[in-house]
């Protein structure tokens, strides 16, 4: 029999799947017009098929890219500009301010170049955004070779994208429609947070996420003061407003969900809903800790998010898994809870499930997309391995990723990016830095 013509060949010292979970000793990944067609043993490969190209990863963890659920792309030329504040004074005396002034199409571009660059570079192969200007975190986004879900952005109060609610509606659909074409490209609608959308305005969201078959993500329960306002204005919790709204359901993704209690926890699982933890920025904003272990315990599929670089003040789930899986043993007092292979299942598959992708990413499965990464693993700090999900975890950052692929495109050759001239967005990023002062 002629060996099967292939596109790619990735070799793996160790290769984690994710689904099934079990870790793989000297495979292979088969790639062939952008899908996985097989996995199988390095040794069977000269006999069954023939490369163009071979990625001898021997030295390398290779898995899944990994799957950002929830940031602010352009907010990364805001990086630091306002630190050490709690969430209503970082919104209202810092942030709000400088976007009134400052976003435009071009500031989104710009900065949602930067934290592509930095997102490749640790990782991460796709992402679901949400801020002003989504066309341009597209474009952005696009054109450095990243996978993308467009969360359309939808507030009451005006700025430079829209003037009202149904002016951001109806833009982010038009976005919708004139994208809807690119195979990397997805779509959510996005409304802001119950404090900054009426009801009159989610209810017609629940319709057109029905009629058009898009998911619905938005912050809700990040702090407590939210919670007792939104009880104080409603008279019931956040959630279960939006649940008499009929938001609920396997395509919401309730960002943040810390201050959740029992009810509200038995709410999300009770419809199938996600949860994206940003435990980095929860913790820098002084917002709390979700309840991460009750949720897992419940059912429900927790993601994993690094929210904006203005708030965290990093886009790296290197850490942000860290970080979850040692908060959720510091809260518990158990250090079960929360095992290394979870944590890298909610920074992938988690991921997927939550933007509704799950068919195409999050794990190395034939049929899906050959979304990969590969993390080198023969420095004296990581050595030796006798886990590699606990490597990635407690051992392995994002410095150590050498190599990334979407639809098996190579957009990370040797920690160098392929797609993005690193010396214009540092400029670029310098600019934007000079007019923020």
């Amino acid at each position: 029999m002629n060996p099967i013509p292939a596109d790619l060949q990735i070799d793996a010292g160790w290769l984690l799947r994710v689904q099934p979970r079990a870790p793989l000793r000297a495979h292979s990944v088969m790639v062939i017009d952008g899908i996985i067609v097989d996995v199988l043993p390095t040794a069977d490969v000269q006999a069954r098929y023939a490369p163009k190209r071979h990625a001898d990863m021997t030295g390398h963890i290779v898995l899944p890219g990994l799957v950002n659920a929830h940031c602010h792309a352009a907010m990364s030329l805001m990086r630091g500009i306002a630190d050490d504040v709690v969430l209503h004074e970082w919104l209202q005396a810092h942030i709000w301010p400088r976007e009134a002034a400052h976003v435009s199409a071009a500031f989104v571009f710009d900065g949602s170049l930067l934290a592509a660059a930095e997102m490749i570079r640790g990782g991460i192969t796709a992402c679901s955004d949400m801020y002003f200007f989504p066309d341009a975190t597209a474009r952005a986004l696009r054109q450095s070779g990243m996978r993308v879900q467009l969360g359309l952005p939808i507030l009451e109060f005006p700025s430079a994208y829209a003037p009202d609610a149904d002016g951001y509606l109806q833009r982010g659909l038009a976005v919708r429609d004139s994208l809807r074409d690119d195979p990397l490209i997805s779509f959510a609608l996005a409304p802001h947070a119950t404090y900054t959308v009426s009801d009159t305005m989610f209810a017609r969201i629940v319709t057109y996420a029905e009629e058009l078959g898009l998911p619905i993500q938005t912050h809700l329960h990040e702090t407590a003061g939210e919670v007792a306002a939104g009880v104080a204005a409603h008279g019931c919790r956040p959630l279960t407003r939006l649940s008499g709204l009929g938001a609920l359901g396997p395509a919401f993704m309730a960002i943040h969900a810390v201050h959740c209690n029992d009810n509200d926890v038995a709410l999300l699982a009770g419809h199938a809903s996600h949860v994206v933890h940003c435990p980095s920025s929860n913790l820098k904003l002084g917002s709390g800790i979700a309840p991460v272990s009750a949720m897992l315990s419940r059912g429900i599929n927790v993601a994993l998010g690094t929210d904006g670089a203005a708030s965290n003040n990093r886009l790296d789930l290197f850490e942000e898994m860290r970080i979850a899986a040692l908060l959720a043993k510091g809260v518990t007092q158990d250090a079960t809870t929360l095992p290394a292979q979870k944590a890298v299942e909610m920074a992938t598959l988690g991921g997927a499930r939550a933007l509704g992708l799950e068919a195409a990413i999050g794990s190395l499965e034939v049929g899906k997309s050959a979304d990969i990464i590969a993390v080198a693993v023969t420095s004296p700090e990581l050595s030796p391995i006798f886990d590699p999900y606990s490597h990635l975890v407690y051992a392995a950052g994002r410095a150590d990723v050498s190599h990334a692929w979407v639809a098996g495109d190579c957009i990370l050759d040797d920690r160098q990016l392929t797609y993005c001239d690193l010396s214009a967005i540092l400029r670029l990023a310098q600019h934007w830095q000079e007019k923020l002062r």
